[in-house]
């Protein structure tokens, strides 16, 4: 069984490669936040159960609480958070990094709708 050490250790290089991503502890967990931001990923020890926490939106969230693995995240699962029990199955670590990459895109700022348009005008001139 691989250990809370090494799990953090692998969590903590999916998380920090995406940009503006830093670690910081909330609570007594190691948190993933985006630079001075929001929140997208905690692990923590939730009722003895060690889980990865991840924002995958409201409307999916379902889909992901009729796996097993899951559960919702106490204390922020009615915002679409739901937690991947570590020890539930070998870990995907390919499905975890879509799973931070995905919670980190909910938490990322958007772009000034300025710049978002400008982008858009971009992307038709390139046709």
């Amino acid at each position: 069984m691989i250990s809370e050490a090494e799990i953090l250790k692998k969590l903590r290089k999916v998380c920090l490669r995406l940009p503006e991503a830093e670690e910081t502890v909330s609570f007594g967990h190691p948190t993933f936040r985006v630079r001075g931001g929001k929140i997208f990923a905690v692990l923590e020890e939730y009722k003895g159960e060690l889980g990865i926490c991840v924002n995958v939106g409201k409307l999916l969230q379902g889909i992901f609480l009729d796996d097993p693995r899951f559960f919702r995240t106490p204390y922020i699962g009615q915002h679409g958070w739901v937690t991947l029990r570590v020890y539930a199955a070998r870990l995907n670590w390919k499905e975890i990094r879509e799973l931070t990459k995905g919670s980190y895109l909910l938490a990322a700022p958007k772009p000034p709708k300025k710049q978002r348009l400008s982008a858009r005008g971009a992307r038709k001139a390139q046709r």
